[in-house]
């Protein structure tokens, strides 16, 4: 028996079993749809019409009692509005409840005490979004760590947890931004079902 009998397929065999599995890939890929987050396409939701950004700029967000609770909100603010006013008569209304701690992620030691050296400000923000009716809508949480150094000074150490605090809620904001964004382009779901991180 010579190598070419002993060859299973022909090439012509070949050739249609590739062109068939490209055919049949092509198909399957012809069926996904994939659009932009915040393009100005319909939403499938029922429940907002239009686009994305105009269902984002009819969300009003309650006040906040704390420092960097205050910082996500402005931020998100921004977002929301591009820096125009706040919707007079909103569809939605976002609950925040913004969190803050700070944890040390290096000592040395001076004295035998350690002092620490670098620290991790986690911000952490639980949202609500409840529609015109006061029903919920969508709940979840978003959170962002940032890492800075502690200098031996005070009012250093101070400063630099503060703007570790900015940092992290600046991207907080963005972050609840996309997820709302998310939530409304999905439409209303469960408030008991898990929010994705």
């Amino acid at each position: 028996m010579s190598l070419p009998e002993r060859n299973c397929f022909s090439s012509r065999a070949r050739l249609l079993v590739a062109v068939s599995l490209l055919v049949t890939g092509l198909a399957g890929v012809s069926a996904c749809t994939v659009q932009p987050l915040y393009s100005d396409g319909a939403v499938t939701s029922s429940t907002v019409t239009g686009s994305i950004a105009s269902a984002l700029s009819t969300v009003a967000v309650k006040p906040v009692e704390t420092r960097v609770g205050q910082e996500v909100r402005n931020k998100l603010l921004f977002l929301l509005y591009g820096g125009q006013a706040e919707p007079a008569a909103p569809n939605y209304t976002l609950v925040l409840i913004v969190s803050s701690i700070s944890e040390a992620s290096a000592n040395i030691q001076v004295n035998t005490v350690n002092e620490p050296t670098a620290a991790v400000d986690t911000v952490r923000a639980t949202y609500q979004l409840r529609d015109s009716n006061g029903t919920v809508v969508a709940t979840g949480q978003r959170q962002f760590a940032a890492s800075y150094d502690v200098p031996r000074q005070e009012f250093a150490a101070v400063r630099a947890r503060i703007d570790a605090e900015n940092r992290a809620a600046r991207e907080v904001a963005e972050l609840v931004r996309l997820a709302l964004a998310h939530d409304l382009a999905m439409g209303s779901r469960s408030p008991d079902a898990p929010a994705t991180n």
